[in-house]
């Protein structure tokens, strides 16, 4: 594979030539210019990868060649070269977005590293600018607050869509930091009360008797410290959408009562008589296995099943494939505007760490990893060791990669995406995007016995 184009611009003619060899002998295609003005008529023409320039030339000198070349192909890196004396310009130069500079004379081991982290930078740039666009189109085929276009998230689309335009209850389920949240208000977005307010409550955060009435409000004289009449949180999303997360926390008596809002439409702020109607679209979220807290007794059986109306559950990031690095290249690019940072790529080694973590905290660790790893970041992209946490041995299971065959890689992905998945095959083949018998098939060849769901 043929290497990268460099213009080298220098008036000495000696260090331009030595220069061009030494690059040459390296396998780089080699343009020369004489001063400023020249080179950059050759990179608006030919458009090199990289300019290695002097910075102290007669017409037209280093500084105004680079801020031309910023201005008019600022795609082009620029590598200046100055004398040891003149660190000074080299800092000005760094300030104005040279890539990076070398002190003359130049030492040639120096110069070939910094030539090829500068491309490195530069091919990892175009990635990221490639992966941005391809997010931005799967930005149109998924839903609002949400990205990725893993099988396991598009049936996620396709339900929310599909029961965004009724009234139904919805219950959201999984693991914290999958992006419940996000998932209900994208389905107040689609829905017909997208013009009316989306209001959230965490349960987990009050008391029971604070619960209370910032559900349902309460009247002046109520108890203790209520000196005025407050609308709860059912009147405030009324016409619009009522997000209630963490719902298996809410007390036995708050059930009952948030029992009948859901049958009648209707309830009392606490301290009051008055009947309230209310139409609001309630949607519920929790990281608990609410069946299993019915069959302890801990959560009433006649809610669950006016909540589980509609169940959505929300998939964790470890089985959701690719959409892990196109997160990252989202986090990466907020981050790096909130901070206003000069942070635009990761490394190949960064990618292949966020791609091989299994990410407990889902989502949100991801985020907060990436929001860490820009405010830390010393250069302009992401190193494997700016991320805070750590990688996985090469070694998966009884699978080496490189070194397993496609048949024994096939065996690994089955056996744990079953194992992930607590033994649904119709999970499994949703998740790695074949067919149920495909896996039975596989299984029964393995000797393995269908895993039953736990």
């Amino acid at each position: 594979m043929s290497k990268a184009r460099i213009l080298v611009v220098d008036d000495v003619e000696s260090a331009r030539n030595g220069l061009a060899r030494l690059l040459e002998q390296d396998g780089y295609a080699v343009e020369r210019a004489a001063d400023g003005k020249e080179g950059l008529d050759i990179a608006l023409e030919k458009s090199p990868d990289l300019i290695v320039s002097d910075l102290a030339m007669p017409v037209m000198g280093g500084m105004e060649l680079l801020a031309q070349v910023k201005k008019q192909v600022a795609t082009i890196p620029v590598i200046v070269a100055t004398s040891s004396d003149d660190l000074g310009s080299a800092v000005a130069a760094m300030r104005a977005g040279a890539a990076d500079y070398l002190t003359k004379p130049i030492d040639a081991d120096a110069m070939l590293i910094a030539i090829e982290r500068v491309l490195e930078r530069r091919e990892l740039a175009a990635e990221t600018e490639n992966l941005r666009r391809q997010l931005r189109r799967r930005d149109q085929v998924g839903l609002e607050g949400l990205i990725g276009t893993s099988p396991a998230m598009n049936k996620v689309y396709r339900m929310a869509r599909q029961v965004a335009p009724s009234r139904a209850t919805v219950l959201v389920t999984g693991e914290s930091g999958t992006g419940k949240g996000e998932l209900a208000r994208a389905v107040h977005v689609l829905s017909p009360r997208a013009a009316d307010p989306f209001v959230t409550l965490h349960c987990a955060s009050l008391a029971e008797s604070l619960l209370e009435s910032e559900l349902f409000g309460h009247e002046r004289g109520a108890f203790t410290g209520a000196d005025k009449r407050r609308v709860g949180r059912f009147e405030q999303a009324h016409g619009g959408t009522l997000f209630l997360d963490e719902i298996g926390e809410i007390p036995p008596l708050t059930q009952v009562k948030l029992l009948r809002v859901l049958q009648e439409r209707t309830f009392e702020r606490v301290g009051g008589n008055e009947p309230i109607k209310v139409d609001t679209r309630l949607i519920a979220a929790t990281n608990k296995d609410l069946a299993a807290e019915v069959r302890e007794g801990r959560f009433r059986e006649d809610l669950y099943y006016r909540l589980n109306v509609v169940h959505i559950e929300m998939p964790p990031l470890r089985l959701r494939g690719s959409d892990v690095l196109v997160l990252a290249e989202h986090f990466l690019a907020k981050f790096a505007r909130e901070n206003q940072k000069r942070v635009d790529a990761f490394s190949a080694q960064a990618r292949s760490k966020i791609s091989g973590h299994r990410w407990p905290g889902n989502v949100r660790e991801l985020e907060n990893a990436i929001e860490r790893a820009v405010v830390l970041a010393e250069r302009g992209c992401i190193e494997e060791s700016d991320l805070p946490f750590e990688g996985v041995p090469v070694t998966q299971g009884s699978v080496r990669i490189p070194g397993a065959t496609m048949a024994e890689i096939e065996k690994y992905a089955i056996l744990s995406t079953l194992e992930a998945v607590n033994g649904s095959t119709a999970r499994a083949a949703d998740i790695l995007d074949i067919g149920i018998r495909t896996i039975q098939y596989r299984l029964h060849e393995y000797g393995v016995a269908r895993p039953r769901p736990s």
